[in-house]
């Protein structure tokens, strides 16, 4: 006999948030014309259900509702339950998103949605406990009100749910300005950062604080820019008090979804594939301006954290972990003072507790406490009198030794589906490390993951969002395509293999072809043969991954730049001058479209190299360029006798040896420099 009372239709799903499901009593439906040809023949109103594999308040409400014979009866007689992972679908997750919060004025998960059979939603919220509670109205009297409504008041539905998604459809829409880009966007949007900024522990606003890697990004090219001292302090104050918080992992690297608190010390524990993409590739970015070493080391543990612990065997990068072990959040992360001292003896261990603020009535819940670093080590050492050389080997002997008794807990649970575009967002920053830190196997692991997606996930020059188990499904949306566009051509300038290039040029063209908005401009987010839905929509704002159109504006630009193809430029000055004044009122959520702005107002350096590329020569001259933060270029490299690659990529076009050796040529501002044969003729380029 099976195990389990109940099996529903998600049993037969690759999505482990759906799977997570499948035992309920709830008759749930995965999204498809099965669970929509029902609601309409059935003339019933649709529950739908919109979460993720790593969403603690998800598991809640699963094990308090959804677990509930009494609640699935009311369920099941009263609508058609359809479940939905957001990270498979984000096409649908974002319709219902953005009317929930018409609705209510806020949003999140479990996203909890009623639509009309024809899929117009008429009300909405996120989580709802099982009775009422706290000024909340219970699950199931939402339930029977609903059914209500819908038997009784008909009428009345149909028009909110008409009016509803008249709503909707305007949302996200923008002209495109006719006025002149200019540099004072930026200048604005770095002063509208500043008066939100927190001086005393870095990031934007008040509690909860998420990690802004992409307003990071966009104050480093700012300071690039104008050498302000204030954007660096920003950007420095904010990296060494989220590496220094709980938000950090300091026994096995890697950054937790976000800090509960203003000033990072409690995160919500999940960790989350495409925020350890974003923060470690904003630490290389500050270790190459700046560098020092602890920017290295913390982007360092971030990606050795995704190969152990987030990386299949066939070289995807998988989705997520959980925020809870054992149905305690945060379980496997925290320490008591006694299991420390017990783990390193009296003298070493009470250092270490010390210096990682671990108490004995804890800084967490129950005693516990979570591993944060108040002050650095030199100050720690001054402070106690200890040479920091020895702190430093008590504090590497103790995080390996509480890494070693870590590892014999019950792992958080692991969301094994593999994404396209959160894979690409993971591509890139393996691909940008092997040259910031030449590390040649983080190389071989973007290679690996390249060649890993363009095996798996491309099918007839078309990408598919996920993969698990062996299997590819639906359709890829823009951000998939925009993601490992930039990821593709990331790993070109690692490797110079010229067929990453060339796929990437492929896919672009495959997406102005399949979302572009010819009468308005922008990408659509669903390609022009997706399914239809209740609405296309187009997303801008940077949220907690980049909008498919940012990162299509500067993996473009950067087309451009290669190919001089005048399509890719258009198309980044059209999303540009659309979100003009956006950017301008609200820069905060435009960090990594601000980064495009940059490039594209940019006098950027354009370097072609002409020699073999496994030379010593090449090499050199690849370490010195990413050795330094230059954020607008495009580098090209390919041997004298290579005809494929200088067609393919007009930078290289009509470049040779000089006098039989390698050289450099740089290029700026439509003008190109005399060619570099040594190094230091290139740095001379370079700083011109």
């Amino acid at each position: 006999m099976s195990e389990h009372r109940f099996t529903n239709r998600l049993i037969d799903e690759t999505s482990p948030y759906l799977r997570q499901h499948a035992h309920n009593p709830v008759d749930w439906y995965a999204w498809g014309e099965e669970a929509l040809a029902r609601a309409k023949a059935e003339d019933k109103p649709i529950f739908l259900s919109i979460g993720y594999a790593a969403c603690h308040w998800c598991h809640v409400q699963n094990k308090e509702s959804f677990e509930s014979e009494q609640i699935a009866n009311l369920m099941n007689e009263h609508f058609v339950c359809i479940k939905v992972d957001r990270e498979e679908r984000p096409d649908i997750d974002a319709i219902y998103m953005n009317a929930v919060q018409m609705m209510t004025g806020h949003g999140g998960w479990p996203m909890s949605m009623f639509l009309t059979p024809d899929l117009k939603p008429f009300y909405g919220g996120t989580y709802y406990p099982p009775v009422d509670r706290q000024g909340m109205p219970g699950f199931g009297r939402v339930l029977l009100t609903m059914a209500d409504l819908y038997r009784n008041r008909r009428d009345e539905v149909f028009t909110s749910a008409d009016s509803i998604t008249a709503e909707l459809q305007n949302i996200n829409r923008f002209r495109e300005s006719g006025e002149m880009m200019t540099t004072e966007i930026l200048n604005q949007a770095f002063s509208s950062l500043i008066s939100k900024f927190d001086n005393a522990h870095g990031g934007f606003g008040r509690a909860p604080k998420f990690p802004p890697s992409m307003t990071l990004m966009f104050l480093l090219r700012h300071h690039k820019r104008t050498h302000s001292p204030e954007a660096l302090q920003m950007i420095e104050l904010t990296l060494e008090k989220m590496a220094g918080g709980g938000m950090y992992d300091h026994i096995g690297g890697g950054f937790a979804r976000y800090s509960t608190d203003a000033h990072w010390l409690v995160p919500h524990f999940e960790k989350m594939l495409y925020d350890n993409a974003l923060l470690s590739r904003i630490y290389l970015y500050a270790y190459q301006a700046t560098r020092k070493p602890r920017y290295r080391e913390v982007a360092e543990e971030t990606l050795e954290y995704i190969l152990r612990d987030m990386t299949s065997d066939e070289g995807g990068f998988y989705s997520s972990e959980d925020a809870d072990s054992e149905g305690v959040e945060g379980k496997f992360y925290v320490w008591t003072k006694d299991e420390v001292i017990r783990l390193m003896g009296r003298e070493e261990g009470e250092i270490f507790c010390r210096y990682y603020d671990i108490t004995t009535e804890g800084n967490f819940e129950h005693g516990q406490s979570i591993l944060n670093t108040p002050i650095s080590p030199e100050e720690f050492a001054g402070r106690e009198n200890i040479a920091t050389d020895e702190l430093k080997r008590i504090i590497s002997s103790g995080r390996k030794k509480l890494f070693r008794a870590r590892e014999e807990r019950v792992r958080p649970g692991l969301d094994d589906k593999i994404l396209t575009a959160w894979n690409g967002m993971m591509l890139m920053a393996f691909a940008e490390a092997a040259n910031i830190m030449g590390r040649d196997d983080y190389r071989e692991v973007a290679r690996r993951n390249g060649e890993f997606l363009l095996s798996n996930l491309l099918r007839d020059g078309r990408l598919l969002r996920t993969y698990k188990d062996g299997r590819a499904k639906l359709n890829g949306y823009l951000e998939d395509y925009a993601y490992v566009i930039e990821g593709l051509l990331a790993l070109y300038e690692a490797t110079f293999e010229l067929k990453y290039f060339e796929r990437a040029r492929e896919l672009a063209d495959v997406m102005i072809e399949q979302f572009w908005d010819g009468e308005e401009g922008g990408f659509y987010f669903t390609s022009s043969d997706h399914e239809e839905l209740i609405m296309r929509t187009k997303d801008y704002f940077d949220n907690a991954i980049p909008s498919g159109n940012s990162s299509a504006a500067l993996s473009f630009l950067k087309l451009w730049s290669l190919t001089q193809e005048s399509s890719y430029q258009r198309c980044a000055a059209t999303i540009l001058r659309t979100m003009r004044q956006a950017m301008e009122k609200y820069p905060s959520g435009f960090g990594y479209l601000l980064s495009a702005l940059d490039a594209y107002l940019a006098e950027g350096r354009e370097i072609a190299i002409i020699g073999s590329v496994d030379s010593h020569e090449v090499r050199a001259f690849v370490e010195e360029i990413y050795s330094r933060y230059i954020p607008n270029k495009a580098v090209a490299a390919a041997a004298p006798e290579d005809e494929r690659a200088a067609k393919a990529i007009k930078l290289l076009e009509g470049r040779a040896l000089v006098a039989g050796k390698a050289a450099v040529y740089v290029c700026q501002n439509y003008a190109c420099l005399l060619p570099a044969t040594t190094v230091k003729e290139m740095v001379e380029r370079l700083d011109e």
